[in-house]
């Protein structure tokens, strides 16, 4: 676990904002891998490359951002313009914080039902893609599942997004780097 906020979440919760995301992004890429390998072999051994293998490793991008995204909000990692808020005194900054949380879930509303609509009508219409023939209900059901899963990662965290009580693995890397230099710096003192 990232942080100590971390262990009030239920497990299954956790499990399923943070584990099961992890999984399905190190399938993904390692599928993408496989693919463009493929690709490179098929193209420049045999002369015959995949011709689906760009519209597919696109799709699984997509997926992938989608899924990080909601690592990232779980995490309150968003790239933030928080320059001058992180200075302002207490009350100050969780208000500040409060009103972007309500943005963030206000734009979740805002995009989920839509997206529901265009997801249901790629599915009726059995839409599907020039090259690979794939149903575009399975890229486009990313940004649904995405932000859906945002959302619940916001609801769940939202005390802690909004006190900015959030650390995630890459704070803890960076503080255990600067403790290792300080602790260096000490001993050739």
């Amino acid at each position: 676990m990232s942080n100590s906020s971390n262990n009030s979440i239920p497990r299954p919760i956790h499990f399923g904002l943070v584990t099961i995301p992890r999984l399905i992004i190190g399938c993904m890429i390692l599928v993408g891998i496989l693919i463009n390998v493929a690709n490179v072999i098929g193209r420049y051994l045999f002369l015959e490359p995949i011709i689906w293998a760009e519209e597919i490793m696109i799709y699984i991008m997509v997926w992938t951002v989608f899924i990080g995204a909601i690592l990232v909000t779980y995490e309150g990692q968003h790239l933030k313009m928080d320059v001058f808020s992180v200075m302002l005194p207490s009350p100050f900054k969780e208000i500040i914080n409060f009103i972007a949380v309500a943005s963030f879930l206000l734009v979740c509303i805002y995009v989920i039902p839509n997206n529901w609509i265009v997801v249901e009508l790629m599915f009726n219409n059995d839409q599907r893609s020039v090259v690979a023939e794939a149903p575009m209900v399975i890229p486009h059901f990313a940004l649904l599942a995405g932000f859906s899963l945002m959302f619940v990662a916001i609801v769940v965290r939202f005390r802690a997004h909004v006190t900015g009580q959030l650390t995630g693995e890459i704070d803890l890397l960076v503080k255990d780097y600067g403790e290792e230099d300080t602790t260096a710096t000490d001993v050739k003192s």
